[in-house]
């Protein structure tokens, strides 16, 4: 069975038109705020808004107790694997020296707060199967920044500037590279890289005793995808596992196919697959109080789906759900249709 790591590649088979043969392209999940676990504090309430270009986030914190509690809010991004990046491209912006790539901006009671970027490498430990590609909200595997900068090596995001790095390393540091499994020399041209970076946005909150705080945040999505087509019924392996991972009902299905077919013909469409980390809001006390969540599939014509209860259309692109006392218990993984001109 495929998992949706490897899922996008074989999508691409099914394009007919040279033209819009492409590779699928990898993208991230989002998380929602970490907070060391606590129960000072609650989550009174979290309107989240999803669209494949935009999430916002806006939080109401309440402190439980009779004293000040102050902790690191912190919005850390998925890792960023090097070699990964050398077979399939990433949903980057086009500046990846920028350290906010995803344009990610705070708010605390309507005020904008200046917020602290850490970019750290790591090797992460390899993917098992089943596992959720929104499941690591924590930092993974080994931490190797020290290492690379002893050698002398970026903390770019840029695999093809580390793979030039690594080339221009001389033989003893290459040596050193391969025995702290850092890296794969193929031979003198070729290399490998085997680490992720890590960016983590993070500044330091005080929630006053007894009170509330409100804290919003903002920040671009970049969700992996891959060309598409489809039939109704589901026919291909690949499309009964979409259909069972998103839980594509019968109309949707109709929809997505008609979405993939232009004068009668069979065509391709571009399809996301969106995660978000919802349980990180199990770090505060008890249950989100209030959860609101708005999927806007971002045109009238797109297709999108998931596995949700209790979810309504609201407006020609847009789908709400609210729920009380909600404890998360898996995370949001959703797919949107787009056609192609």
């Amino acid at each position: 069975m495929m998992t949706r790591r490897n899922i996008w590649t074989a999508l691409v088979c099914l394009v007919a038109s040279p033209a819009l043969a492409n590779d699928g392209f990898g993208g991230f999940s989002a998380t929602g705020l970490t907070f060391s676990q606590t129960e000072a504090v609650a989550m009174v309430e979290e309107d989240l808004y999803i669209s494949p270009v935009r999430i916002r986030v806006s939080y109401l914190f309440r402190n439980l107790t009779g004293q000040d509690v102050t902790g690191e809010m912190i919005f850390p991004l998925p890792p960023i694997p090097m070699e990964a990046q050398l077979h399939t491209p990433l949903n980057l912006p086009d500046d990846l020296a920028d350290d906010n790539l995803v344009g990610f901006s705070a708010m605390v009671n309507g005020v904008e707060v200046p917020v602290t970027i850490d970019r750290i490498a790591v090797i992460e430990p390899p993917y098992e199967e089943g596992q959720s590609l929104g499941a690591q909200y924590d930092v993974p595997g080994r931490e190797v920044t020290a290492e690379l900068q002893r050698l002398g090596l970026p903390l770019t995001v840029d695999a093809f500037a580390v793979t030039d790095a690594l080339l221009a390393l001389n033989p003893e540091a290459r040596d050193e590279v391969s025995r702290l499994g850092l890296a794969d020399y193929i031979d003198q041209t070729e290399v490998y890289p085997r680490w992720s970076i890590v960016l983590r946005y993070h500044w330091t909150q005080t929630f006053p005793a007894g009170a509330d705080v409100r804290i919003a945040h903002d920040y671009m999505n970049l969700p992996a995808g891959g060309l598409l087509s489809w039939n109704h019924p589901a026919q291909e392996d690949y499309e009964k596992e979409l259909a069972a991972e998103y839980c594509v009902d019968e109309g949707t299905s109709r929809a997505m196919a008609r979405a993939t077919t232009r004068n009668g013909a069979a065509t391709t469409g571009l399809a996301y697959s969106i995660s978000y980390v919802l349980r990180t809001a199990n770090s505060w006390a008890g249950p989100i109080g209030r959860f609101r969540l708005t999927i806007d599939k971002g045109a009238a014509e797109n297709v999108v789906s998931l596995c949700a209860d209790g979810i309504t259309k609201t407006g020609p692109t847009t789908f709400t759900m609210e729920k009380t006392d909600y404890i998360p218990t898996s995370d949001l993984e959703i797919f949107v249709l787009t056609p192609l001109p």
